[in-house]
């Protein structure tokens, strides 16, 4: 005979199964489509051309979750033919950011490697016409030698500057039944003072944004953003 407590338990029990299949993503968001990050970032604009660096320090995921979370990774050295300077660059993307498939950051990548992170701030990188970034600095140093880093992640629509607020966004596009793609986008420097460093990442960035057309933008910073730098 059921009692009044495996009632109430049992409804409990068909509540979070009905919250659970309520939260399930349903739908897709994808702002890349069929095109390729490598095709929508330019290899050369204004004074900076490039070349392809497979070398670059990347997000490490063990076994084949590698391939799963990233389904796309771009990475280059640009060369300013006019002052001599050098940014590395590099994009990771992955279109499905569900619980198990997450952009990975640098401040956990970077200390996997060895490296112990100086300096991790959020700001803003003005982009003109009023736009503006939001992203991160981070200053990253192993025996002697820094890197300097910009980089922003976008998560469906959402630029998030934190994991807590990628985490929230990941939750609330679930809740709307959505799972998103996302990208994770990183600029750095070696060896300069971060001040002017930074300095010129946030120029190089600026350029680089304005140089992507128009339809390629949201795939780099979402809609509402692209929108904001081309008008």
């Amino acid at each position: 005979m059921s009692t009044r407590r495996d009632v109430i338990l049992g409804g409990a029990a068909v509540a979070s199964a009905g919250l659970a299949l309520g939260l399930r993503p349903r739908r897709k968001l994808n702002l890349l489509g069929q095109r390729k990050i490598e095709t929508i970032v330019p290899a050369a604009f204004t004074q900076w051309t490039s070349q392809v660096d497979a070398n670059l320090l990347q997000p490490k995921i063990e076994g084949s979750l590698a391939s799963k979370l990233y389904s796309e990774t771009v990475s280059r050295i640009y060369y300013n033919e006019q002052t001599g300077d050098q940014v590395m660059m590099l994009v990771a993307y992955g279109n499905d950011q569900s619980d198990l498939l997450q952009l990975h950051r640098p401040e956990s990548c970077y200390p996997a490697v060895g490296y112990s992170i100086v300096e991790s701030r959020a700001t803003t990188l003005p982009l003109g016409g009023g736009a503006a970034l939001p992203c991160r600095r981070v200053i990253a140093e192993k025996s002697g030698y820094r890197e300097n880093i910009v980089y922003w992640t976008r998560l469906g629509e959402f630029l998030p500057v934190s994991a807590s607020e990628q985490r929230q966004a990941r939750l609330e596009m679930a809740m709307r039944g959505y799972v998103t793609d996302g990208a994770l986008f990183r600029c750095s420097m070696i060896g300069k003072d971060a001040d002017a460093a930074f300095k010129d990442l946030d120029a190089f960035i600026a350029s680089l944004l304005r140089s992507v057309t128009a339809d390629g933008r949201p795939a780099l910073v979402g809609n509402s953003l692209a929108r904001a730098i081309q008008s």
